[in-house]
């Protein structure tokens, strides 16, 4: 079978370990006609003699799965180079010249079998899942081949060479499943002598089958209306996926084990899972990627290796450093000491301890270290004493030292002494301010005008202006630099309500949203006091045409950061928060320039029935869901449009609505949405100011994240969660259609015959 379609993929009819490494203009592609690639309409079977070609493919009798495959030869399907050399074949040992077909069944199995004897199967994909577990299919062994049939992780997102995570039956072929990292188990279905610990859901006969010839695992989906299938993710973690024609898209239902960070060794040795934010894993202090370049790619498997070696003499010369608040596995060896000292040298003693914990016992760590994390919330985790070089912290000690300290001793007390008047008098100051503000709740303050006057400089720094009023710079009596919104629209008649709506929204705090300090309500003033972000904005950084151009690492961050921050507001708030108003203006970036989305909740407080706020988001042109203008309910899938909107500005680095003057035909969301469905390069969608310099598997990431996000049918667009999760490289993402109102644009724009 010869293939000559440039942008085939396999996905499905992978065998393992032999054709995994294949350029990818060879591979085969199996695919769900959910992800919404339209190909020629075909049959479901291929007869021997006949061949596929172009774009014809085969699709399943109930218009489920679809295939683009060539003809059988001598009964096996095989894969030809363009020299004609078999790169991969059935192997099936029956040869069937003239009676062979090969069918795609409503199951996505594709099956090779003789019709002079229609129960003869000689070949299936169902009996080789790469990472993929579909209803019908079998994981366990085979007693008889000795052949174990196993679920396995790609490589990373572009590379289906198997990866470093399986699913198997248990050892000894007893009835549970468990999940390996190489050899070591991180999760197992048994718990407490049951057979499982959690049943999936929307399956039915899922059990475990025991006989003379096999040992497996099967389940089959309840319901014909709906799609299930199981994937291996690159994260290690084992999820259920479902499709619902009425929902238009793959959701996540079921997670083994819940959390990534529960993988073992997800982020190899010496390294550490950071969960709330990219990348996902970073080396320890005094540590380097042991290979940058599968680092670079986002393959952490290998770990970190020692910048410095350990002198481990005795004699002083290594040191530990402290790694607080973090979260570890009792996988250390516990030693019998009384005091965090003597914990400390009972490992500094010990050439192949390399770190050390003290609480209520002593742990030490010998060999690699693994299955780090940081806690996120403060107070959660640990401390972590990591043992480094001596001379990755000071330099070695000399008599210039034992100078400078003499020399530095008398500057130091000085400082001190003016640092002390210092603090006078800002104590002073903050005594005279005593009882200027309020507090409102657990957190917020209440701020008086006049106080806020002050602090502004009678509202002289102007930071920018929004459709619910305008920004200003100040600083607090204890030098706390701040934003003040001042906001319009608003009167004494809902004061009790704009207090209770703010006291509900100081609460919900998440790393990457603005903060709320305090608010003022008085007369009919009302503002907002938020916490203060040196690099402003994101249309301020983004779209300058000055030197210090926004590096994709930082937009890549920004998009992902953003990304959660949406799926918090929309999904884990108690009530889901539509923030009506997603754009570079209303992205803001702290220091490090991570990304904190403000105004999250003026739609919650203004009221989203009040007809000049609602005049003034629809004059935010460029970012607003089709909803909002056909009148329709206007859900979360309108941030999520607005967001791919967004997405497409942190490509291009320009406006997606500065347009041609006489066609749509240069509109960057139709380049992207064109470019991402004929399968082209999208480097050359890029920011030209950024040379190429991005890592292509993110930007085609974003590309097709971007394309589903403003389909036209808020059904047909992914939620926030997922898009998190697309984008952390947790879960695929196949190619959208182009959206209906772009094509409609172009069409419009074209000139008329004649």
């Amino acid at each position: 079978m010869k293939i000559n379609h440039p942008a085939l993929l396999l996905q499905f009819c992978r065998k393992m370990g032999k054709i995994a490494l294949l350029p990818q203009r060879f591979l085969v592609f199996l695919y769900l006609l959910s992800f919404m690639i339209q190909f020629s309409k075909g049959s479901d079977t291929i007869l021997s003699g006949q061949s596929l070609s172009g774009n014809q493919t085969l699709i399943s009798s109930r218009g489920t799965f679809e295939l683009g495959f060539f003809a059988p030869e001598d009964g096996n399907l095989v894969l030809l180079n363009s020299t004609q050399a078999v790169l991969w074949s059935t192997n099936s040992t029956n040869k069937v010249n003239n009676s062979t077909t090969a069918k795609l069944l409503d199951n996505g199995n594709l099956v090779v079998r003789n019709e002079l004897e229609s129960s003869s199967v000689l070949w299936q994909s169902i009996d080789h899942p790469t990472d993929h577990w579909l209803s019908g299919g079998k994981i366990g062994y085979n007693k008889v081949t000795n052949e174990m049939i196993t679920l396995v992780s790609w490589r990373s997102s572009e590379d289906p060479a198997p990866g470093q995570f399986t699913l198997e039956l248990g050892q000894n072929g007893v009835s549970h499943l468990i999940l390996l990292n190489g050899s070591q188990r991180y999760w197992t279905s048994l718990e407490m002598g049951k057979v499982y610990n959690f049943v999936p859901p929307y399956v039915t006969n899922f059990s475990h089958v025991l006989n003379d010839n096999e040992s497996y695992f099967i389940y089959y989906s309840d319901n014909p209306n709906i799609l299930t299938r199981f994937v291996l993710d690159l994260s290690g973690q084992y999820s259920q996926y479902l499709w619902q024609k009425s929902v238009g898209n793959w959701k996540l239902v079921w997670t083994r084990p819940k959390k990534c960070c529960d993988v073992s060794a997800v982020c190899g040795p010496f390294s550490v899972y950071n969960p709330q934010d990219l990348p996902a894993c970073v080396c320890m202090e005094g540590f380097k990627p042991k290979i940058q370049k599968k680092w670079d790619q986002r393959d952490h498997t290998d770990g970190c290796v020692r910048r410095v070696p350990l002198k481990c003499d005795g004699g002083g010369k290594d040191r530990f450093i402290v790694m607080p608040n973090m979260l570890f596995q009792d996988t250390s060896e516990s030693l019998a000491v009384k005091t965090i000292e003597q914990c400390e040298s009972a490992c500094l003693s010990n050439c192949s301890c390399n770190a050390f914990a003290y609480y209520d016992r002593c742990l030490i760590w010998e060999g690699n270290i693994s299955n780090m994390q940081f806690g996120y919330d403060e107070g959660i985790g640990r401390d972590f004493h990591l043992r480094i070089a001596a001379s990755n912290l000071i330099p070695t000690a000399s008599k210039t030292k034992r100078k400078t300290a003499w020399i530095a001793l008398p500057a130091i007390a000085g400082f001190l002494t003016l640092f002390s008047a210092i603090l006078v008098i800002l104590q002073r100051r903050r005594s005279r301010s005593a009882g200027l503000y309020k507090a409102v709740g657990d957190s917020l303050i209440f701020f008086k005008h006049r106080d806020l006057k002050i602090a502004t400089q009678k509202f002289s720094e102007k930071l920018g202006e929004g459709a619910f009023g305008s920004v200003f710079k100040g600083t607090l009596p204890d030098l706390t630099t701040i934003a003040v919104k001042q906001l319009r629209f608003l009167d004494r008649s809902r004061e009790k309500q704009f207090i209770a709506e703010v006291k509900t929204i100081g609460l919900i705090q998440h790393v990457n949203l603005v903060r709320l300090r305090g608010i003022c309500v008085e007369d009919s003033k009302r503002s907002l006091v938020y916490e203060y972000m040196p690099n402003g904005s994101l249309d301020s950084v983004l779209f300058r045409k000055s030197a210090g151009i926004l590096d994709w690492q930082k937009r890549y961050k920004i998009a992902v950061g953003t990304a959660r921050g949406l799926a918090y507001l929309h999904e884990e708030c108690r009530d889901c928060i539509i923030h009506c108003d997603i754009k570079p203006e209303n992205i803001l970036l702290d220091a490090d320039y991570n990304p904190k989305i403000s105004d999250f909740g003026l739609a919650k407080l203004i009221g989203r029935d009040y007809s000049r706020v609602l005049t003034t988001m629809r004059g935010t042109m460029g970012y607003l869901a089709p909803e909002w203008i056909s009148g329709e309910a206007v859900t979360a899938k309108a941030d999520v449009f607005s967001y791919g909107m967004l997405l497409l500005e942190v490509i291009s680095g320009k406006r997606n609505r500065d347009l041609s003057e006489e066609s749509f035909d240069h509109y960057f969301p139709l380049q992207v949405a064109t470019a991402v469905y004929n399968g082209e390069n999208v480097l050359g969608l890029l920011d030209d100011r950024l040379q190429g310099n991005a890592m292509i598997e993110e930007l085609t990431r974003v590309c097709r994240v971007a394309s589903w996000c403003i389909q036209e049918d808020a059904k047909d667009r992914p939620t926030m969660g997922q898009i998190v999760k697309i984008l952390e490289g947790l879960s695929e993402v196949g190619i959208s259609p182009i959206p209906c109102f772009l094509r409609q644009l172009c069409r419009k724009t074209s000139p008329t015959d004649g």
